[in-house]
């Protein structure tokens, strides 16, 4: 099958090389389309007040100035011509992308776009046991990922529907568990105000103190007992209960 590669931390993140690996084992027709740079945060955002442009850095390999929403939509629309891919992948995230991190997350984000364009698609992210630079391990993705892959693209998905997998710290994980999104509380967002040396005041964001409220068989719980997550998601965020509420409500 044609697999379309993509991410959101940069063409150049480990995460990203350890995803070639994985996607190697699946097929010999890969296609890279990726951000130049690290996109980390980037949700579903799409590039539409500067122009976007594309490095072609080797065969069917191309470095995208711009969101993991942009590379998606440039490969499909344009780089790959009429060899539209059967599947697509999106990752491997350093950090997990669970819970409510899916409304900010690029990885997932980019899945969500070939979603949206009728493709196949898959987000995989990686939970470390040390996020220090260079010590990061995305063991549990290559040794698992393959196999929970074909296994998924091989079920049958309804339309609109995207799967995020989520890989535990653990180098081995207990198996795999499929899950629903899972909430939690981080309280106040952390605002960390510093001063620069020419004394002009900056901000970096940051999370608080996380309060974890899992409930059963969340991607949450899962990774925190050791096991992979698959969550199946959809792209239609209509909530029916209220709808029908509403209906009866404003249109009697």
């Amino acid at each position: 099958m044609r697999i379309l590669l993509t991410n959101d931390d940069g063409i150049n993140a480990p995460g990203f090389a350890a995803l070639e690996r994985i996607a190697a084992q699946l097929s010999d027709d890969i296609w890279i389309v990726a951000p130049a740079e690290e996109q980390s945060g980037a949700g579903h955002s799409l590039t539409l007040t500067r122009p976007i442009r594309v490095r072609e850095i080797g065969p069917r390999r191309f470095a995208v100035a711009g969101t993991p929403t942009d590379s998606v939509m440039m490969a499909l629309g344009h780089l790959m011509g009429d060899l539209r891919p059967d599947l697509i992948l999106s990752g491997v995230n350093r950090g997990p992308n669970m819970a409510e991190d899916l409304t900010y997350s690029g990885t997932v984000s980019a899945a969500m776009e070939g979603t949206l364009a009728g493709v196949r698609a898959i987000a995989l992210s990686q939970q470390m046991a040390d996020y220090t630079h260079g010590k990061e391990s995305f063991a549990a993705a290559e040794l698992m990922g393959p196999d929970i892959i074909r296994k998924v693209a091989a079920a049958d998905w309804g339309d609109g529907v995207l799967v995020n997998i989520n890989f535990p710290a653990h180098e081995r994980p207990l198996g795999v568990r499929v899950t629903e999104q899972g909430f939690r509380d981080y309280g106040h967002i952390r605002i960390d105000a510093r001063v620069d040396p020419r004394g002009f005041p900056y901000y970096w964001f940051g999370y608080g103190r996380e309060v974890e409220t899992p409930g059963h068989r969340t991607d949450l719980e899962a990774l925190h007992d050791g096991y992979v997550s698959v969550t199946p998601l959809h792209l239609d965020l209509t909530h029916r209960q209220t709808l029908a509420a509403l209906q009866a409500t404003l249109e009697s």
